[in-house]
């Protein structure tokens, strides 16, 4: 988790190619989860494709004193009057309806089934729900290291934020690939925090998207002998870990 106790950060600024993109940022420096923080969108991201190229979005997100609590501990959204870790079925099906039709219109053929979130790389108290994708030969909908995934998913959102009025988040997952990779990330986590206790050196991972780098933050969270933070700028930021002192 960012060090946030340590340096008594409870405000930071970010900036995203997506508004989004900005918000994961910022839980991730913070080291909590989206219930906890209050959020202020300082600028929309300009004009792009795909929203790549234009202008950065950039947000202020805050940390609620009262609301705060260690992220492996925060509850999943639920449903209005529901229990915790339920998804609100009206929306999900509406923005499962829609990646269906996404989908068919890109001429694929796939299944999409609706979830709650279960853990980090699912989104877990961040999301309405997880939309997993399954099908044949759907390489094409995952992409390098997941970028068109994220693309995809961004897309889904930003419709169904201007569809609902308010910003909406939903997870989607292609043949469970995001699965697979929290349990790399984890691994690797895990691996480099024994790497910096026996070292009692600092290392930083390679550069991360937002969303992978609150994996690695939360994976660490309550281990005693190291600290992580964000550190670079844009798609250059990492993780780095340190011995705690």
């Amino acid at each position: 988790m960012a060090d946030v106790e340590a340096s008594g950060k409870t405000t930071v600024e970010t900036t995203g190619k997506t508004v989004e993109d900005a918000i994961d940022d910022a839980l991730a420096e913070l080291g909590v989860d989206e219930q906890n923080v209050e959020v202020e969108v300082l600028s929309e991201p300009r004009a792009g494709i795909l929203g790549i190229g234009g202008g950065q979005a950039r947000v202020r997100v805050t940390l609620r004193r009262e609301a705060y609590r260690p992220p492996a501990s925060v509850a999943p959204v639920a449903a209005e009057g529901g229990e915790p870790g339920e998804f609100i079925e009206d929306e999900a099906e509406i923005a499962a309806q829609t990646l269906d039709k996404m989908l068919e219109m890109m001429g694929i053929e796939a299944d999409v089934s609706i979830r709650d979130a279960e853990t980090p790389g699912d989104g877990l108290g961040m999301v309405k729900a997880v939309l997993d994708v399954e099908g044949d030969d759907l390489g094409i909908l995952i992409g390098r290291r997941g970028e068109t995934l994220a693309y995809l998913q961004y897309l889904l959102n930003i419709m169904m934020t201007r569809q609902f009025g308010e910003r909406m988040a939903f997870t989607v997952d292609v043949e469970g690939y995001r699965r697979r990779r929290e349990r790399q990330l984890t691994q690797l986590a895990q691996r480099t925090a024994d790497q910096v206790r026996r070292s009692h050196r600092p290392v930083t991972l390679e550069p991360m998207p937002p969303n992978e780098r609150r994996i690695i933050h939360l994976t660490l969270a309550e281990d005693r002998n190291v600290s992580t933070a964000s550190v670079g700028e844009g798609d250059a930021r990492q993780v780095s870990i340190s011995p705690r002192r």
